[in-house]
């Protein structure tokens, strides 16, 4: 996903030439899974999720389109603030990973639902640092707990996922305390809303949107709810 701020001619070239690369299945595939056998308990107030599964653009597109989700920021999670930045973190040497903090609403999606949703049509839980096109530790597979009963959550999703053996590896996926999330670069944001004909998007993510609308439909919101129209509202 490394692409420049401003989609040059050579960029646009690069992401052709990427895109013909490719293979001809997605690396990305749904996978219908059960929902967790335990999940948290009811809560007031917006909570907070923070997830990690290779580029934060895919990742951040479907939860914008999952109703119950107030806001969902693309940034990095897992290194320091010195090292929070595209370029830096780009160079898998920070500790970060492509992270995508959401806000919801537990009245209307519960943290088990998220889960799900990142587990079946966000990203494929059982790639080591890597999905798709992209290599390295930021594209890690990762949950960031903001609390103890999230970390029992996912830990034992992870388990129901691994014994029911729904995917043909075992999950790599790391659970571990959310330290702090840094918001990525406002070029980065809603980028998969504002650039849907580029090549990396419309064959690694787009596809996960209209999972999410086939596999998950009570979930799905058509609209996007927008990094951009959640500032112009605060």
């Amino acid at each position: 996903m490394r692409r420049p701020v401003l989609l040059s001619l050579l960029a646009a070239t690069a992401a052709a030439t990427l895109a013909l690369a490719m293979p001809s299945r997605a690396a990305e595939d749904a996978v219908v899974i059960p929902a967790p056998a335990m999940d948290a308990g009811p809560a007031t107030g917006i909570q907070t999720a923070v997830v990690a599964g290779g580029c934060f653009w895919g990742v951040q597109g479907v939860f914008q389109h999952t109703a119950g989700v107030v806001n969902a920021v693309s940034g990095y999670a897992g290194g320091t603030k010195a090292t929070a930045d595209y370029q830096t973190v780009s160079s898998g040497r920070t500790g970060h990973a492509e992270s995508v903090e959401i806000k919801y609403d537990p009245k209307k999606i519960s943290y088990g639902k998220i889960l799900q949703i990142y587990f079946s049509v966000v990203h494929d839980p059982t790639q080591l640092n890597r999905q798709g096109p992209d290599t390295g530790t930021q594209y890690r597979s990762a949950i960031f707990t903001t609390s103890d009963e999230q970390k029992k959550v996912a830990e034992a999703y992870i388990a129901q996922l691994d014994s029911a053996k729904v995917f043909n590896r075992p999950i790599v996926t790391k659970v571990g305390a959310l330290e702090a999330f840094y918001p990525a670069e406002a070029y980065h944001q809603d980028y998969l809303t504002l650039h849907p004909n580029q090549p990396y998007i419309a064959y690694n993510d787009l596809p996960k949107v209209e999972n999410l609308k086939k596999l998950f439909a009570d979930n799905y919101i058509e609209k996007p709810t927008l990094v951009s129209a959640s500032k112009a509202t605060n």
